[in-house]
């Protein structure tokens, strides 16, 4: 997975009852293809064992800076890293890091590397709150030092819940990917990027509407990765069944005319905008104020349609704003794909089908054909939604360089 494969990821843990999630952050990472390293404090080892991680990562883990046979591991370490993540990184480890301290292999690591390091403070509520531990942090952030804000929620020993929670380890391997990627900076980092997800939802009465089966998993790939790339990112989001992605300013709408709405209401401030909604194409045109019961139902609902989103913003777009549409076929999808491409003025179209198996709704896979305002078509074979979204922002950089 972008950005991980091929890449070298150093994972310090030390001593916190946290560091049970650091094994699964392991494994996050090797799952993404990423070389793992993992050095251990000698508090660290009290809570879990460095077999633990040589079993998820394929290598063993270190320990000590003056273990045998291990001499100058620390700059070995230090070189090979393209990233140093320390998660949990405690009150004690953020005390010795911020006054320069080479006492253990982790810290003198963190002296040693140039590679983008992320702190991942865990700890007591009354311990992150202490003025000291809080000068700790903005020294570490001032010297360069990423840092992801402890999570609120339950604490060890019964202490109830407050921030200083170590955040899930998806969440810290999200940051991580971001910091990777800026490494090698994208056409679209501080581009402001407007994303639509998931369904609409238009009213037949008030206790049933029409819809659609769109989770909203396809936008939310989309929306995480221009996060990752450095984006500004916000979404206008329908009735997601799929957690919300990281690092996006959501606004939540119900029906076609509220996603309508939101999107012009974002138009002007918006570089890149991609519309991976499924909004409902039609709306009751008379929906009834009480339920509808059995008995008395009508044969029939008349229809209306509902308003073409992207094509009422033809007129409001700002000249240099890239847009990016979809198109769900059950037939003649490319022919109807290009079709779509010319009357509502886009850059770039997605188009699958959704009889396609593997593709299409509710589903982590798509097969898509990608056709830009040039008239290049590309098929790309079934992918998972990640990469689909991974392959559509590489179409956009190469539109917002000119190519």
């Amino acid at each position: 997975m972008r950005p991980f494969d091929g890449r070298t990821v150093l994972l310090g843990v030390t001593g916190g009852i946290a560091s049970y999630k650091s094994a699964w952050l392991a494994r996050l990472f090797t799952k993404a293809g990423a070389r793992v390293e993992t050095v251990l404090t000698a508090s660290a080892t009290e809570f879990i064992s460095p077999l633990t991680f040589e079993a998820l990562t394929g290598h063993g883990a270190h320990t000590g800076l003056f273990d045998s046979g291990r001499a100058l591991d620390h700059i070995k370490l230090a070189k090979a890293a393209d990233l140093v993540v320390v998660a949990p990184a405690t009150a004690d480890f953020l005390a010795r890091a911020a006054g320069g301290q080479a006492g253990d292999l982790l810290a003198a690591v963190l002296l040693a590397t140039r590679a983008p390091v992320l702190l991942v403070p865990a700890m007591n509520d009354h311990m992150w709150a202490h003025p000291q531990t809080r000068h700790n942090v903005a020294h570490l952030s001032s010297l360069g030092y990423r840092v992801v804000e402890p999570a609120e929620g339950m604490l060890a020993a019964g202490e109830g819940e407050g921030p200083g929670r170590m955040p899930e380890p998806e969440t810290i391997f999200a940051h991580a990917a971001r910091v990777l990627e800026s490494a090698r900076p994208s056409p679209i980092s501080g581009k402001r990027i407007l994303v639509t997800a998931g369904p609409t939802r238009e009213a037949v009465d008030p206790v049933r509407y029409l819809s659609n089966h769109s989770s909203g998993r396809m936008g939310v790939a989309i929306a995480e990765a221009a996060w990752r790339r450095g984006g500004i990112v916000s979404m206008v989001a329908g009735p997601l069944s799929v957690p919300e992605p990281m690092g996006a300013v959501i606004t939540r709408v119900e029906t076609t005319a509220d996603m309508a709405g939101a999107v012009e209401q974002a138009l002007q401030d918006t570089d890149v905008l991609v519309m991976a909604a499924a909004p409902a194409d039609f709306r009751p045109a008379q929906p009834a104020r009480t339920k509808i019961k059995k008995d008395g139902a009508a044969g029939s609902i008349a229809l209306e349609q509902t308003p073409d989103i992207l094509k009422s913003t033809l007129a409001r777009r700002r000249a240099s704003t890239i847009v990016v549409g979809f198109a769900l076929e059950t037939g003649d999808a490319v022919q109807h794909g290009r079709k779509k491409l010319a009357d509502k003025g886009m850059d770039l179209i997605v188009i699958n089908d959704a009889t396609e198996p593997g593709a299409g709704f509710a589903v982590d896979t798509n097969r898509v054909t990608l056709i830009d305002r040039a008239g290049r078509e590309e098929q790309l074979p079934l992918l998972t939604k990640v990469e689909v979204a991974e392959a559509i922002l590489d179409r956009v950089e190469r539109l917002a360089d000119g190519r």
